[in-house]
C-alpha cells in the first residue's frame, strides 16, 4: 500500500480513473473516510482535507463548518457522490492558518482560499547529532536543547503575531516535526489557535517561502492509502 495526496480540483477525475480501471467498486463512506474496494482486491481510503467529511450522528454533513457539502444517499452512494463530497469538503473552510516547524526553521502562513493572504518564514540555528559520549554528550545535549528552545520560542512569537488576527471558524494545518508544533501549541496565547479544526498534516523539506507558496494547493489536498492491482491480462 502506498500513500498519495490528490488536489482538490483533479480528484473526481482521479476517481473516475480508478472505477475505470476497478469496475464494480463498492463505495463505503464513514464520517473520517471513503473506502473504494474493487472485486479484483484494489483498494483506496481516502481521507477528506478536514474531519470530519459527515456527522457520525446522523450520517450527513449536518455539524458546523459541514454546511455545503452535498448529502449523500442513506444506500451505497456512486463513487461520484463521495467525490463530490470529499470536494465540497475541500473548499468548505475558506481560510486556512498553517504552521510548519522543523529544526532550524518555522514558517507561519494564513492561506484564504487560493491565495498566501500572511506569512513569516525564518530560522534558528540546531545543531546536529554527535557521536561524542560522556560529559561531552552531555554538554551537547544541553546546548542543542537550549537552540531548540530558541527556535520554539521564535516560532511560538511568529505564531502569535501571524496567525492569530482575525482568527475565526478556520483550520489549522501543520507540517514537519511533530513535536516541535505541539510544543509550539502548547503555547496559552495560542488556544484559539490549537482549538481549530484540523486539516492535514504535511511532511515537508526546510519550511522556506517556496514551500508557503504551494500551500493553497498542498493543504486542501485529499490524502489516499492505495492498494491498486493490476487488471490480469486476456487469455489468447
Amino acid at each position: 500500500m502506498r500513500t498519495v495526496y490528490v488536489d482538490a480540483a483533479r480528484l473526481e477525475r482521479w476517481v473516475a480513473g480508478f472505477g475505470e480501471r476497478h469496475p464494480e467498486m463498492r463505495t463505503t463512506v464513514h464520517a473520517d473516510r471513503v473506502e473504494f474496494d474493487a472485486p479484483d482486491g484494489s483498494t483506496a481510503i481516502l481521507y477528506p482535507a478536514f474531519d470530519p467529511l459527515i456527522d457520525p450522528a446522523v450520517g450527513a454533513p449536518d455539524l458546523p463548518g459541514l454546511r455545503g457539502i452535498p448529502a449523500l444517499p442513506p444506500d451505497e452512494p456512486t463513487p461520484a457522490q463521495a467525490a463530490a463530497a470529499l470536494v465540497a469538503n475541500a473548499h468548505s473552510v475558506p481560510v486556512l492558518r498553517a504552521l510548519m516547524i522543523r529544526r532550524g526553521g518555522y514558517a507561519c502562513a494564513v492561506l484564504t482560499g487560493d491565495k498566501v493572504t500572511a506569512s513569516k518564514v525564518g530560522s534558528r540555528y540546531v545543531q546536529g547529532r554527535t557521536a561524542a559520549g560522556g560529559w561531552s554528550q552531555q554538554r551537547f545535549a544541553r546546548r542543542r536543547e537550549g537552540q531548540v528552545h530558541g527556535l520554539v520560542g521564535t516560532a511560538t512569537d511568529v505564531a502569535v503575531r501571524v496567525l492569530l488576527p482575525g482568527i475565526g471558524d478556520d483550520a489549522l494545518i501543520t507540517g514537519g516535526d511533530r513535536a516541535l508544533i505541539d510544543r509550539v501549541l502548547a503555547d496559552p496565547r495560542l488556544h484559539p489557535l490549537s482549538r481549530l479544526r484540523r486539516g492535514l498534516h504535511l511532511e515537508i523539506g526546510d519550511p522556506k517561502f517556496d514551500l508557503v507558496k504551494e500551500l493553497p494547493e498542498r493543504g486542501r489536498a485529499i490524502r489516499i492509502a492505495l492498494d491498486e492491482h493490476s487488471p490480469p491480462l486476456p487469455l489468447r
